[in-house]
Formats: C-alpha cells, sequence, structure tokens
C-alpha cells in the first residue's frame, strides 16, 4: 500500500512568536518544516526539537527567500507550503516618520511577504500546495498612529487577492489572517500601560487580546488541505476589533485559553 509522504513547509520568520507556534504546530499535525529567521542559533534550536531544518534567511532579500525555498525542497523533496510571520510594528503618524522608517516597515512587512508568494510560486510542486502570509485588523479599521504599518499591510491583503488569482490554475492558494492585538514581545508597549491596556482590551469585543496559538491555529488551517476551496481571503483573527463594535463597558472579559 502506497503511504503519503508528509507534507513540507516553509515557515519564514519563525523566530518570533506566532512563528514559533506556527513551526510547532505544524509539527504536531505531522508536517516537515523548514525553520527560516534571522537568528542562527535560535532556528537551530527549534528545528531540532521538531527534527526539522533550520535556514537562515532575512525575508526581506527575495533571492534569500528563494534559496530558503530551494533548501526545503532539497530536504524534504517536496513543498506544500509557505507562510511568511515576519512582522514589524512602528507607532508613528506619517508626518513622524522618517523615510528611513518608511522603507523599513515595508521592507519588513510587505516585500517578505511577496517574496514568500515568489518562493512559493517557484518551488511548490505540480499538485499544488499553500501560501499564507500575514496582514493586520489595521488595515481594516482606521487606528490612530498606524499609519505606515496599516499601509503596508493594507499591500499584503492586495496581494493575496491577486497572487491567488495569477496561481489559483496552478492550484497554489493564496490566504492571509489579519489579527488585533496579540500577545507577543513585539506589542509590549501596547499592553504595559494600564491605561492603554485597558483601552486596547476594550476595543477587542470578546475581551482578551490573542495569543500566538490563535493566530498559528488560523494559519495551519489555511496551510492544510482541509481549506482546499479557499484562495484570496484575508480572515480577521482579530477578537472582533475589526468589525464588531462592543457598547463602551460591554466586552467580555475572558481568561487566556490554554495553548494547543
Amino acid at each position: 500500500m502506497h503511504v503519503a509522504e508528509p507534507s513540507a513547509a516553509l515557515v519564514l520568520g519563525a523566530n518570533g512568536g506566532v512563528g514559533t507556534a506556527l513551526v510547532r504546530r505544524l509539527a504536531r499535525e505531522g508536517w516537515r518544516v523548514a525553520v527560516a529567521g534571522r537568528d542562527a542559533t535560535r532556528a537551530t534550536a527549534l528545528a531540532t526539537e521538531v527534527d526539522g531544518i533550520p535556514v537562515v534567511v532575512d525575508a526581506r532579500d527575495m533571492e534569500a527567500v528563494e534559496t530558503a525555498g530551494a533548501a526545503a525542497v532539497s530536504a524534504f523533496g517536496r513543498l506544500d507550503a509557505v507562510a511568511n510571520c515576519v512582522g514589524s510594528l512602528l507607532l508613528k503618524p506619517a508626518h513622524a516618520t522618517s523615510a528611513e522608517e518608511w522603507d523599513r516597515v515595508v521592507a519588513t512587512n510587505l516585500t517578505s511577504a511577496f517574496a514568500a508568494v515568489r518562493a512559493g510560486a517557484r518551488h511548490i510542486g505540480p499538485d499544488g500546495g499553500s501560501v499564507v502570509l500575514v496582514s493586520s485588523a489595521a488595515a481594516r479599521y482606521g487606528m490612530q498612529n498606524h499609519d505606515a504599518i496599516a499601509a503596508a499591510k493594507a499591500g499584503v491583503a492586495g496581494l493575496t487577492v491577486a497572487a491567488a488569482a495569477s496561481y489559483a490554475s496552478r492550484g497554489i492558494r493564496v490566504n492571509a489572517v489579519a489579527p488585533g492585538l496579540v500577545e507577543t514581545p513585539m506589542t509590549e508597549r501596547l499592553r504595559s500601560g494600564e491605561a492603554s491596556r485597558a483601552a486596547s482590551l476594550a476595543m477587542h469585543a470578546l475581551g482578551r487580546f490573542g495569543t500566538p496559538d490563535d493566530i498559528a491555529a488560523a494559519m495551519a488551517f489555511l496551510a492544510g488541505a482541509e481549506s482546499g476551496w479557499t484562495t484570496g481571503q484575508v480572515l480577521g483573527v482579530d477578537g472582533g476589533l475589526s468589525s464588531v463594535r462592543p457598547r463602551p463597558g460591554s466586552a467580555r472579559v475572558t481568561a487566556r485559553p490554554a495553548a494547543g
């Protein structure tokens, strides 16, 4: 009896909070994973943990990302999914944002997403597969001082639908998640002050911030066969931030769920 080979994924930004959660979730689900990040020590440690391979790469470098895709194919004999978890957060209005800061935000958030699509299109096999990107609730819902990051993440949303059209005939699905505020080191500033924490919580109808596992669960679903008839979608995983307006003081306060 023929036994199907496990699926293989390349996860960019695997050293971050969401990226690490996604690598671990995919590994639990039986995927082989190329763990890609700029920090060789951390990438190697995580790859060892999940029996994957480490790939040192700056996801803002398109040629380097393509090489990472080739490394995954060389190691696993196939590539079924590329997920880009690379991101940054700049909280400034446009007039206070330098040209260098703008370039960095665009490169980190949009160029890396384009590089992921490009690598996926070049290395995912003839049976098709999936590319999963990360946009943001800030691209849908006007939030003060998110000018640069909202612009870049809106670009990710546009890239998602365009690439989904470009590669549908090859069976390559392209989707994105659009998180709200997630509990990672990158968002610590927004959650550290009592007033800012309370204000941010009040914007999320479900009454809590997201966890890396919340986002990883959605990304793993979009990467896998269970979402095989889903493409060109930007899935809000944001506690209601972008679409639900709770009555002041009525947002439900819930405990943080267990990791899973």
